[in-house]
Protein backbone atom coordinates (compact mmCIF):
# COMPACT_ATOMS: atom_id res chain seq x y z
CA UNK A 1 0.00 0.00 0.00
CA UNK A 2 2.95 2.34 -0.44
CA UNK A 3 1.04 4.01 -3.29
CA UNK A 4 -1.34 5.37 -0.62
CA UNK A 5 1.18 6.56 1.95
CA UNK A 6 4.26 7.27 -0.21
CA UNK A 7 2.70 8.23 -3.57
CA UNK A 8 4.63 9.87 -6.39
CA UNK A 9 1.45 11.31 -7.93
CA UNK A 10 -2.13 12.07 -6.89
CA UNK A 11 -5.37 13.17 -8.55
CA UNK A 12 -8.04 15.02 -6.58
CA UNK A 13 -11.67 14.92 -7.81
CA UNK A 14 -14.36 17.34 -6.70
CA UNK A 15 -15.22 21.02 -6.45
CA UNK A 16 -12.32 23.44 -6.16
CA UNK A 17 -14.34 26.37 -4.86
CA UNK A 18 -12.74 27.71 -1.70
CA UNK A 19 -14.16 25.86 1.31
CA UNK A 20 -15.21 22.78 -0.65
CA UNK A 21 -13.79 19.49 0.62
CA UNK A 22 -11.76 18.77 -2.53
CA UNK A 23 -10.30 22.29 -2.39
CA UNK A 24 -9.31 21.89 1.27
CA UNK A 25 -7.66 18.53 0.56
CA UNK A 26 -5.80 20.04 -2.40
CA UNK A 27 -4.66 22.93 -0.22
CA UNK A 28 -3.41 20.52 2.45
CA UNK A 29 -1.44 18.53 -0.14
CA UNK A 30 0.20 21.65 -1.58
CA UNK A 31 0.88 23.37 1.76
CA UNK A 32 2.19 20.11 3.21
CA UNK A 33 5.06 20.15 0.70
CA UNK A 34 4.11 17.16 -1.45
CA UNK A 35 6.88 16.73 -4.00
CA UNK A 36 5.03 14.53 -6.51
CA UNK A 37 2.65 15.36 -9.36
CA UNK A 38 -0.74 16.84 -8.37
CA UNK A 39 -3.69 16.61 -10.79
CA UNK A 40 -6.94 18.42 -9.83
CA UNK A 41 -9.89 17.04 -11.84
CA UNK A 42 -13.33 18.55 -12.48
CA UNK A 43 -15.40 18.42 -15.73
CA UNK A 44 -15.68 22.23 -15.70
CA UNK A 45 -11.90 22.65 -16.04
CA UNK A 46 -10.30 26.05 -15.39
CA UNK A 47 -7.63 26.83 -12.80
CA UNK A 48 -7.38 26.89 -9.02
CA UNK A 49 -5.24 29.15 -6.85
CA UNK A 50 -3.96 27.37 -3.78
CA UNK A 51 -1.14 28.20 -1.37
CA UNK A 52 0.45 30.63 -3.82
CA UNK A 53 0.31 28.21 -6.75
CA UNK A 54 -1.93 28.17 -9.80
CA UNK A 55 -2.90 24.66 -10.86
CA UNK A 56 -4.64 23.65 -14.07
CA UNK A 57 -7.89 21.76 -13.43
CA UNK A 58 -8.17 18.82 -15.82
CA UNK A 59 -11.60 18.03 -17.23
CA UNK A 60 -10.81 14.32 -16.90
CA UNK A 61 -7.90 12.19 -15.79
CA UNK A 62 -5.79 11.25 -18.81
CA UNK A 63 -2.52 10.15 -17.19
CA UNK A 64 -1.60 7.41 -14.69
CA UNK A 65 -1.37 8.39 -11.01
CA UNK A 66 -0.75 6.36 -7.88
CA UNK A 67 -3.77 7.50 -5.90
CA UNK A 68 -7.09 9.26 -6.54
CA UNK A 69 -8.85 11.20 -3.79
CA UNK A 70 -12.55 11.41 -4.55
CA UNK A 71 -14.96 13.95 -3.06
CA UNK A 72 -17.92 13.90 -5.48
CA UNK A 73 -21.59 12.91 -4.95
CA UNK A 74 -21.91 9.26 -3.95
CA UNK A 75 -24.15 8.29 -6.87
CA UNK A 76 -21.46 9.03 -9.47
CA UNK A 77 -18.50 7.44 -7.67
CA UNK A 78 -18.88 3.91 -9.18
CA UNK A 79 -18.96 5.31 -12.74
CA UNK A 80 -15.94 7.48 -11.98
CA UNK A 81 -14.01 4.44 -10.72
CA UNK A 82 -14.89 2.65 -13.97
CA UNK A 83 -13.56 5.59 -15.97
CA UNK A 84 -10.28 6.10 -14.12
CA UNK A 85 -9.69 2.51 -12.97
CA UNK A 86 -7.06 1.73 -15.64
CA UNK A 87 -5.06 4.83 -14.59
CA UNK A 88 -4.93 4.47 -10.77
CA UNK A 89 -3.68 2.00 -8.15
CA UNK A 90 -5.76 3.19 -5.22
CA UNK A 91 -8.72 5.45 -4.45
CA UNK A 92 -9.61 7.26 -1.25
CA UNK A 93 -13.37 7.84 -1.33
CA UNK A 94 -14.25 10.74 0.94
CA UNK A 95 -17.87 10.82 -0.29
CA UNK A 96 -20.61 9.81 2.15
CA UNK A 97 -24.01 8.33 1.27
CA UNK A 98 -23.26 4.61 1.15
CA UNK A 99 -23.92 1.78 3.65
CA UNK A 100 -23.85 4.15 6.63
CA UNK A 101 -27.23 5.52 5.41
CA UNK A 102 -28.55 2.15 4.25
CA UNK A 103 -27.28 2.39 0.67
CA UNK A 104 -25.55 -1.01 0.66
CA UNK A 105 -26.25 -1.62 -3.03
CA UNK A 106 -24.31 1.44 -4.14
CA UNK A 107 -21.40 0.45 -1.90
CA UNK A 108 -21.33 -3.09 -3.35
CA UNK A 109 -21.34 -1.63 -6.85
CA UNK A 110 -18.42 0.66 -5.95
CA UNK A 111 -16.35 -2.29 -4.71
CA UNK A 112 -17.21 -4.43 -7.75
CA UNK A 113 -16.11 -1.68 -10.16
CA UNK A 114 -12.86 -1.16 -8.25
CA UNK A 115 -12.05 -4.88 -8.20
CA UNK A 116 -12.71 -5.12 -11.91
CA UNK A 117 -9.75 -2.76 -12.42
CA UNK A 118 -7.56 -4.05 -9.57
CA UNK A 119 -8.00 -0.78 -7.66
CA UNK A 120 -7.83 -0.78 -3.83
CA UNK A 121 -10.29 1.44 -1.95
CA UNK A 122 -10.14 3.37 1.32
CA UNK A 123 -13.57 4.47 2.53
CA UNK A 124 -16.14 5.49 1.48
CA UNK A 125 -17.39 7.95 4.11
CA UNK A 126 -13.90 8.76 5.37
CA UNK A 127 -11.67 11.76 6.09
CA UNK A 128 -8.67 10.71 4.00
CA UNK A 129 -5.08 9.73 4.70
CA UNK A 130 -1.65 11.11 5.60
CA UNK A 131 1.72 9.67 4.66
CA UNK A 132 3.68 12.07 6.85
CA UNK A 133 7.20 10.97 5.88
CA UNK A 134 6.16 11.13 2.23
CA UNK A 135 4.97 14.73 2.84
CA UNK A 136 1.56 13.60 1.66
CA UNK A 137 -1.45 15.10 3.46
CA UNK A 138 -4.39 13.71 1.51
CA UNK A 139 -7.08 14.76 3.98
CA UNK A 140 -8.87 17.87 5.18
CA UNK A 141 -7.66 17.29 8.75
CA UNK A 142 -4.94 19.31 10.52
CA UNK A 143 -1.39 18.52 9.43
CA UNK A 144 1.01 16.95 11.93
CA UNK A 145 4.74 16.72 12.55
CA UNK A 146 6.70 13.65 11.43
CA UNK A 147 7.29 10.93 13.99
CA UNK A 148 6.63 7.28 14.74
CA UNK A 149 2.89 6.90 15.45
CA UNK A 150 0.51 5.52 12.81
CA UNK A 151 -3.10 6.42 13.65
CA UNK A 152 -5.84 4.18 12.19
CA UNK A 153 -9.33 5.54 12.80
CA UNK A 154 -12.70 4.20 11.77
CA UNK A 155 -14.15 7.64 12.53
CA UNK A 156 -12.93 10.62 10.52
CA UNK A 157 -14.03 13.15 13.13
CA UNK A 158 -12.29 11.24 15.92
CA UNK A 159 -9.20 11.04 13.76
CA UNK A 160 -9.21 14.79 13.19
CA UNK A 161 -9.62 15.54 16.88
CA UNK A 162 -6.89 13.03 17.72
CA UNK A 163 -4.46 14.62 15.25
CA UNK A 164 -5.07 18.05 16.76
CA UNK A 165 -4.65 16.69 20.27
CA UNK A 166 -1.50 14.87 19.18
CA UNK A 167 -0.05 18.19 18.01
CA UNK A 168 -0.79 19.70 21.41
CA UNK A 169 0.78 16.70 23.16
CA UNK A 170 3.98 16.85 21.08
CA UNK A 171 3.30 13.55 19.28
CA UNK A 172 5.01 12.82 15.98
CA UNK A 173 3.09 10.79 13.37
CA UNK A 174 4.18 8.46 10.59
CA UNK A 175 0.72 8.13 9.05
CA UNK A 176 -3.01 8.64 9.50
CA UNK A 177 -5.83 6.75 7.84
CA UNK A 178 -9.55 7.26 8.27
CA UNK A 179 -11.18 4.23 6.66
CA UNK A 180 -14.88 4.93 7.24
CA UNK A 181 -17.14 2.15 6.00
CA UNK A 182 -14.22 -0.19 5.17
CA UNK A 183 -15.89 -1.37 1.96
CA UNK A 184 -12.56 -2.78 0.76
CA UNK A 185 -9.47 -2.12 2.87
CA UNK A 186 -10.10 -2.27 6.60
CA UNK A 187 -8.37 -2.10 9.97
CA UNK A 188 -6.76 -5.53 9.47
CA UNK A 189 -5.08 -4.44 6.22
CA UNK A 190 -3.71 -1.31 7.85
CA UNK A 191 -2.47 -3.14 10.94
CA UNK A 192 -0.48 -5.50 8.73
CA UNK A 193 0.85 -2.67 6.57
CA UNK A 194 2.03 -0.44 9.42
CA UNK A 195 3.52 -3.43 11.25
CA UNK A 196 6.07 -3.54 8.43
CA UNK A 197 6.32 0.20 7.70
CA UNK A 198 9.87 1.40 8.32
CA UNK A 199 8.80 4.78 9.74
CA UNK A 200 6.18 3.47 12.19
CA UNK A 201 7.26 2.73 15.79
CA UNK A 202 3.79 2.27 17.30
CA UNK A 203 0.24 1.88 15.99
CA UNK A 204 -2.85 3.51 17.51
CA UNK A 205 -6.24 2.13 16.51
CA UNK A 206 -9.71 3.60 17.11
CA UNK A 207 -12.42 1.10 16.26
CA UNK A 208 -16.16 0.84 16.73
CA UNK A 209 -16.53 -2.66 15.29
CA UNK A 210 -14.98 -5.09 12.80
CA UNK A 211 -16.60 -7.11 10.04
CA UNK A 212 -14.29 -10.14 10.09
CA UNK A 213 -13.25 -11.00 13.65
CA UNK A 214 -10.97 -13.90 12.72
CA UNK A 215 -9.04 -11.85 10.18
CA UNK A 216 -8.78 -8.96 12.67
CA UNK A 217 -7.35 -11.19 15.40
CA UNK A 218 -4.76 -12.60 13.00
CA UNK A 219 -3.71 -9.09 11.87
CA UNK A 220 -3.63 -7.82 15.45
CA UNK A 221 -1.38 -10.70 16.51
CA UNK A 222 0.92 -10.03 13.55
CA UNK A 223 1.19 -6.31 14.31
CA UNK A 224 1.51 -6.67 18.11
CA UNK A 225 4.39 -9.12 17.71
CA UNK A 226 6.32 -6.41 15.85
CA UNK A 227 5.26 -3.10 17.41
CA UNK A 228 3.12 -1.75 20.26
CA UNK A 229 -0.54 -1.57 19.18
CA UNK A 230 -2.66 0.79 21.29
CA UNK A 231 -6.43 0.35 20.94
CA UNK A 232 -9.31 2.63 21.90
CA UNK A 233 -12.57 0.74 21.45
CA UNK A 234 -15.86 2.61 21.17
CA UNK A 235 -19.31 1.05 21.38
CA UNK A 236 -18.71 -0.85 24.64
CA UNK A 237 -22.16 -0.18 26.11
CA UNK A 238 -25.45 -1.23 24.52
CA UNK A 239 -26.21 2.38 23.60
CA UNK A 240 -22.69 2.90 22.26
CA UNK A 241 -22.98 -0.24 20.12
CA UNK A 242 -26.23 1.04 18.58
CA UNK A 243 -24.59 4.41 17.86
CA UNK A 244 -21.60 2.67 16.23
CA UNK A 245 -23.90 0.67 13.98
CA UNK A 246 -25.61 3.84 12.72
CA UNK A 247 -22.30 5.71 12.40
CA UNK A 248 -20.25 3.46 10.11
CA UNK A 249 -22.61 0.57 9.48
CA UNK A 250 -20.40 -1.75 11.56
CA UNK A 251 -21.43 -4.44 14.00
CA UNK A 252 -19.90 -3.52 17.33
CA UNK A 253 -20.60 -6.91 18.93
CA UNK A 254 -19.93 -7.93 22.53
CA UNK A 255 -17.27 -5.81 24.18
CA UNK A 256 -16.16 -8.76 26.32
CA UNK A 257 -15.21 -10.64 23.14
CA UNK A 258 -13.20 -7.67 21.90
CA UNK A 259 -11.45 -7.25 25.23
CA UNK A 260 -10.45 -10.91 25.29
CA UNK A 261 -9.19 -10.67 21.70
CA UNK A 262 -7.06 -7.60 22.48
CA UNK A 263 -5.48 -9.37 25.44
CA UNK A 264 -4.92 -12.60 23.52
CA UNK A 265 -3.19 -10.75 20.69
CA UNK A 266 -0.91 -8.76 23.00
CA UNK A 267 -2.42 -5.35 22.18
CA UNK A 268 -2.71 -2.56 24.74
CA UNK A 269 -6.23 -1.30 25.37
CA UNK A 270 -6.81 2.21 26.72
CA UNK A 271 -10.00 3.80 28.00
CA UNK A 272 -9.87 7.34 26.61
CA UNK A 273 -8.11 9.64 24.16
CA UNK A 274 -5.78 11.08 26.78
CA UNK A 275 -4.50 7.58 27.57
CA UNK A 276 -4.03 6.77 23.90
CA UNK A 277 -1.60 9.64 23.52
CA UNK A 278 0.14 9.02 26.82
CA UNK A 279 0.80 5.45 25.68
CA UNK A 280 1.99 6.74 22.29
CA UNK A 281 4.38 9.17 24.01
CA UNK A 282 5.79 6.38 26.16
CA UNK A 283 6.43 4.10 23.19
CA UNK A 284 7.96 6.91 21.18
CA UNK A 285 10.68 7.05 23.85
CA UNK A 286 11.06 3.40 24.90
CA UNK A 287 10.11 -0.04 23.63
CA UNK A 288 9.62 -1.68 27.03
CA UNK A 289 10.26 -1.34 30.78
CA UNK A 290 10.32 -3.66 33.79
CA UNK A 291 7.91 -3.48 36.72
CA UNK A 292 10.27 -2.24 39.46
CA UNK A 293 10.06 1.56 39.63
CA UNK A 294 12.06 4.16 41.55
CA UNK A 295 10.34 7.49 42.19
CA UNK A 296 12.48 10.63 42.52
CA UNK A 297 10.64 13.79 43.56
CA UNK A 298 11.14 17.21 45.13
CA UNK A 299 7.67 17.17 46.64
CA UNK A 300 6.30 14.53 48.98
CA UNK A 301 2.64 14.74 47.96
CA UNK A 302 3.07 13.96 44.25
CA UNK A 303 5.53 11.22 45.19
CA UNK A 304 2.86 9.56 47.34
CA UNK A 305 0.27 9.91 44.53
CA UNK A 306 2.68 8.31 42.09
CA UNK A 307 3.43 5.48 44.53
CA UNK A 308 -0.27 4.79 45.11
CA UNK A 309 -1.00 4.72 41.37
CA UNK A 310 1.99 2.53 40.52
CA UNK A 311 0.97 -0.08 43.07
CA UNK A 312 -2.68 0.00 42.00
CA UNK A 313 -1.53 -0.62 38.41
CA UNK A 314 0.40 -3.72 39.46
CA UNK A 315 3.88 -2.19 39.35
CA UNK A 316 6.37 -2.48 42.21
CA UNK A 317 8.06 0.25 44.22
CA UNK A 318 11.66 -0.91 43.87
CA UNK A 319 13.52 -1.90 47.02
CA UNK A 320 16.76 0.09 46.80
CA UNK A 321 19.97 -1.76 47.69
CA UNK A 322 21.88 -0.83 50.84
CA UNK A 323 24.73 0.42 48.62
CA UNK A 324 22.37 2.79 46.79
CA UNK A 325 20.89 4.10 50.04
CA UNK A 326 24.36 4.73 51.51
CA UNK A 327 25.55 6.54 48.38
CA UNK A 328 22.46 8.75 48.38
CA UNK A 329 23.02 9.59 52.05
CA UNK A 330 26.60 10.59 51.25
CA UNK A 331 25.56 13.66 49.24
CA UNK A 332 21.89 14.42 49.95
CA UNK A 333 20.86 16.78 52.79
CA UNK A 334 19.78 14.91 55.94
CA UNK A 335 16.18 16.12 55.50
CA UNK A 336 15.86 14.08 52.28
CA UNK A 337 14.20 10.68 52.28
CA UNK A 338 16.51 8.11 50.68
CA UNK A 339 14.00 5.28 50.68
CA UNK A 340 11.81 4.86 47.61
CA UNK A 341 10.14 7.27 46.83
CA UNK A 342 13.23 9.46 47.13
CA UNK A 343 12.30 12.97 48.26
CA UNK A 344 14.96 15.52 47.30
CA UNK A 345 12.93 18.31 49.04
CA UNK A 346 11.86 21.61 47.53
CA UNK A 347 15.27 23.24 46.95
CA UNK A 348 16.61 20.33 44.84
CA UNK A 349 18.77 21.75 42.05
CA UNK A 350 20.46 20.50 38.88
CA UNK A 351 23.25 18.67 40.70
CA UNK A 352 21.00 16.97 43.23
CA UNK A 353 18.62 15.64 40.58
CA UNK A 354 21.32 14.58 38.12
CA UNK A 355 23.42 12.69 40.64
CA UNK A 356 20.38 11.02 42.23
CA UNK A 357 19.11 9.79 38.85
CA UNK A 358 22.55 8.37 38.03
CA UNK A 359 22.97 6.63 41.38
CA UNK A 360 19.48 5.10 41.35
CA UNK A 361 19.89 4.06 37.73
CA UNK A 362 22.86 1.84 38.67
CA UNK A 363 20.79 -0.11 41.18
CA UNK A 364 20.10 -3.66 39.93
CA UNK A 365 16.74 -3.66 41.73
CA UNK A 366 15.48 -0.73 39.61
CA UNK A 367 13.99 -1.24 36.12
CA UNK A 368 12.76 2.31 35.48
CA UNK A 369 12.61 5.75 37.07
CA UNK A 370 9.78 8.23 37.48
CA UNK A 371 11.13 11.76 37.99
CA UNK A 372 8.74 14.33 39.47
CA UNK A 373 9.45 18.06 39.55
CA UNK A 374 7.28 20.76 41.12
CA UNK A 375 9.76 23.63 40.97
CA UNK A 376 9.74 26.43 43.53
CA UNK A 377 9.78 29.94 42.06
CA UNK A 378 13.50 30.33 42.77
CA UNK A 379 14.60 27.29 40.68
CA UNK A 380 13.85 27.44 36.94
CA UNK A 381 12.20 24.28 35.64
CA UNK A 382 14.63 24.19 32.71
CA UNK A 383 17.48 23.63 35.20
CA UNK A 384 15.85 20.37 36.37
CA UNK A 385 14.98 19.48 32.78
CA UNK A 386 18.66 19.81 31.91
CA UNK A 387 19.53 17.48 34.80
CA UNK A 388 17.18 14.82 33.38
CA UNK A 389 18.66 15.25 29.90
CA UNK A 390 22.29 15.20 31.09
CA UNK A 391 21.96 12.31 33.54
CA UNK A 392 23.83 9.19 32.42
CA UNK A 393 21.14 6.53 32.64
CA UNK A 394 20.39 3.72 30.18
CA UNK A 395 17.08 2.73 31.80
CA UNK A 396 13.66 4.22 30.97
CA UNK A 397 13.12 7.59 32.66
CA UNK A 398 9.58 8.99 32.63
CA UNK A 399 9.02 12.55 33.83
CA UNK A 400 6.21 14.47 35.47
CA UNK A 401 6.87 18.24 35.52
CA UNK A 402 3.97 20.24 36.87
CA UNK A 403 2.25 22.51 36.42
CA UNK A 404 1.32 25.01 33.69
CA UNK A 405 3.35 28.18 33.29
CA UNK A 406 5.68 27.13 36.11
CA UNK A 407 7.19 24.33 34.02
CA UNK A 408 6.55 25.54 30.46
CA UNK A 409 10.20 26.24 29.61
CA UNK A 410 11.39 23.02 31.24
CA UNK A 411 8.85 20.92 29.32
CA UNK A 412 9.85 22.66 26.10
CA UNK A 413 13.52 21.82 26.71
CA UNK A 414 12.66 18.20 27.50
CA UNK A 415 10.65 17.84 24.28
CA UNK A 416 13.48 19.34 22.23
CA UNK A 417 15.60 16.43 23.48
CA UNK A 418 12.96 13.77 22.85
CA UNK A 419 11.76 13.50 26.45
CA UNK A 420 7.96 13.62 26.76
CA UNK A 421 6.32 15.11 29.82
CA UNK A 422 3.32 13.57 31.56
CA UNK A 423 1.37 16.35 33.31
CA UNK A 424 0.33 14.39 36.43
CA UNK A 425 1.97 11.68 38.56
CA UNK A 426 -0.89 9.32 37.73
CA UNK A 427 -0.44 9.72 33.97
CA UNK A 428 3.31 9.16 34.31
CA UNK A 429 2.62 6.00 36.32
CA UNK A 430 0.28 4.72 33.62
CA UNK A 431 2.95 5.33 31.00
CA UNK A 432 5.29 3.01 32.91
CA UNK A 433 2.57 0.38 33.17
CA UNK A 434 2.00 0.37 29.39
CA UNK A 435 5.76 0.01 28.84
CA UNK A 436 5.77 -2.94 31.26
CA UNK A 437 3.17 -4.75 29.16
CA UNK A 438 5.58 -5.17 26.22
Amino acid sequence: MDFFFYPSSVAVFGSFKEGAIAYEILRNIVEGGFEGRIVPVNPKGGTVEVAGRTLQIHERLNEPVDTAIIAVPARIVPDLIDEIGPLIKGAVVISAGFSEVGNEGLERELVERARRHGVRLIGPNCAGIFGVHGKFFGSFEVRVRPGGLALISQSGAFGGAALAMGNDEGIGFSAFVSYGNAADLNESDFLEYFADDRNTKAIALYIEGVKDGRRFLKALRYASARKPVIILKAGKSAGGARAAASHTGSLAGSYEIYRAAFKQAGAIEVEEMEELFDAAKAFEMYSTAGKRVAVITNSGGPGVLATDKLERLGLQIAELSDETVEELRSFLPPQCSVRNPIDLIADADYGRYKRTIEVVCKDGNVDSILVICVPPIFIPSEEIAKAVIDANCAKPVVVNFMAGELVREGVKLLEEHGVKNFPTPERAAKALRWLSLR
